[in-house]
């Protein structure tokens, strides 16, 4: 079974490869070099061998109907048809049990801390491995009795492995970003220093040293990544731990300072903000039958504004008079936009 745990996995990695398009016509090399990292964390070719990688490519072709074809003129693999994705087809039972076999060892550690962070994702992904294997066996249609919340797919993905290994060497980065604002593509030379997650996208924070400050760029509105092999800048009171303590969301800046914000709540909107707060320095300082008063520590963010304004008129903002003054402007637009 662990043999075909692995063979499952890489066809999987070897798919990836396939439709990578900032990486077109991978080699053999190229493939067992993705495969040996992901699997192993290596690629000094001690676990994988090229002819496992021509079995593989085989069983693709033979299994999954896989359009895989070699190019002379790039010494390289592709997908005749590039659309063309072993994911779109549905799970088999060899799948089911190789992801239960990996769910049911992660399951064991997910208390621990370096999971701890995960432990609801896991949990989401047992419940769905569970409820469709149940289905199998029942042969019910699933979708009609369950429905789990679905996630875009966000591209710049392919570039969390290469950016992750220029953290950990310092090394400068190179790549091509698009502004929302301008919709015009720069040329960026930056450092990178973290990447984090917010809302099902990745972002990259990096000392640019063009603008020499922290810049954070998003993962999908940049190509032409290039890593040089060469140490970059890096600010010496940087603490990757300590630069999104007082953010909600993805903004933070080393020179904005958190204010004290303070805003009332009606009771049924209360219960929903306290389940959920804002953020972690948030605490009830005041709670009666008609509201409830919060208080919280951050910076003031865009972020921050959209949360308070999706609450409509169940939320009040007392403090500070910034915020109120901002959400006053927009609220104002609002009612221009409906005519009101």
């Amino acid at each position: 079974m662990p043999h075909i745990k692995n063979a499952l996995i890489r066809y999987r990695i070897i798919d990836k490869a396939l439709g990578n398009t900032y990486n077109p016509y991978p080699s053999k090399l190229d493939l067992r070099h993705a495969c040996e990292m992901e699997l192993y964390g290596d690629t000094n070719g001690k676990h994988i061998s090229d002819s496992t990688i021509e079995k593989d490519l085989f069983a693709m072709r033979q299994e999954m109907d896989a359009p895989i074809k070699y190019s002379k003129a790039h010494k390289g693999y592709y997908y005749d048809n590039p659309d063309f994705t072993i994911n779109e087809k549905p799970l088999s039972e060899d799948d089911l049990t190789s992801i239960q076999f990996a769910l049911s060892t992660l399951s064991q550690f997910k208390e621990t801390e370096m999971f701890q962070n995960f432990g609801f994702a896991l949990n989401k992904i047992i419940d769905r491995v569970n409820v469709d294997s149940d289905a199998r066996k029942s042969d019910a249609d699933i979708d009609q009795m369950i429905q789990f919340e679905k996630s875009t797919a966000a591209k710049g993905n392919e570039f969390l492995q290469p950016l992750l290994s220029a953290i950990q060497h310092q090394y400068i980065a190179y790549f091509m970003y698009e502004s929302f604002v301008t919709q015009v593509k720069k040329q960026r030379k930056v450092t990178p220093l973290l990447l984090k997650e917010y809302n099902n996208r990745w972002y990259l924070i990096c000392f640019d040293s063009v603008k020499e400050k922290v810049i954070t760029y998003a993962l999908d509105r940049i190509s032409d990544l290039e890593i040089i092999e060469q140490v970059g800048e890096k600010p010496s009171d940087f603490k990757a731990d300590l630069f999104f303590r007082h953010s909600i969301g993805i903004t933070a800046s080393a020179e904005a300072r958190p204010e004290k914000i303070i805003f009332s709540a009606g009771n049924i909107a209360a219960k929903y903000i306290n389940s959920q707060p804002f953020h972690e320095s948030q605490k009830i300082v005041l709670d009666t039958l008609e509201h409830t008063k919060f208080e919280l520590f951050a910076l003031i963010s865009e972020e921050l504004i959209r949360e308070l304004l999706s609450y409509g008129g169940d939320i009040i903002v007392q403090e500070p008079n910034s915020l109120k003054d901002e959400l006053v402007k927009r609220i104002k637009q609002m009612k221009t936009n409906y005519n009101i």
